[in-house]
């Protein structure tokens, strides 16, 4: 850069280059506009960090998901943590008595804001053949579930299906978190008018 009586001025083979990108019309790949929200989706589709609650077959099934073969890093969900603490992505594969109810919802409880559920296979999804008193008939009558992965057990392609189909709700605010959220903001938007 030089001075010349108080005022800047690049090089000319510099300031051209730059006078053009600088006057590309709107739309152009030189800007990028979104909303906050939107970026921060985007970034938590991308990172999902699971918590495996396994408990029966389907978590042999989960085991192999988790091997190169299916290459879950690709979607941004290879961090396996096994503290609910350090995870937002509850993946519960197998069957949940009912003595096994009330820790899995306080593992659900301790999780990081936003979280969501995978219910893999039938026993999670619906108690599966298992139609007795001490059998969880469904996962979600104690933590809201956002995507079910049916099957018994489900294949490891199955699970994989289930991530992209979160991801997806994730980008399209569809999960139960992002509902949640968004009826919160319309009641008090809602009671401020």
């Amino acid at each position: 850069m030089s001075n010349s009586g108080g005022k800047l001025s690049l090089p000319a083979a510099r300031s051209g280059g730059q006078a053009a990108a600088a006057r590309q019309p709107d739309g152009s790949q030189v800007f990028l506009t979104t909303k906050l929200e939107k970026l921060l989706d985007a970034a938590r589709k991308n990172s999902l960090w699971p918590f495996p609650f396994g408990t029966a077959c389907c978590a042999i099934e989960f085991m192999s998901f988790m091997m190169s073969h299916y290459d879950i890093s690709r979607f941004g969900a290879e961090v396996v943590r096994f503290s609910p603490r350090q995870s937002d992505l509850l993946i519960v594969a197998g069957t949940v008595t009912d003595k096994m109810a009330p820790v899995m919802v306080r593992i659900y409880e301790q999780m990081a804001e936003p979280k969501y559920v995978i219910s893999m296979g039938v026993c999670a999804c619906t108690g599966g053949f298992y139609r007795a008193y001490h059998v969880v008939q469904g996962i979600d009558e104690f933590v809201p579930v956002d995507v079910y992965v049916p099957g018994c057990p489900p294949t490891p392609e199955a699970l994989l299906q289930g991530v992209v189909k979160l991801q997806e709700m994730i980008s399209k605010g569809e999960t139960h978190y992002q509902r949640t959220l968004a009826e919160r903001r319309a009641a008090r938007a809602q009671a401020g008018a």
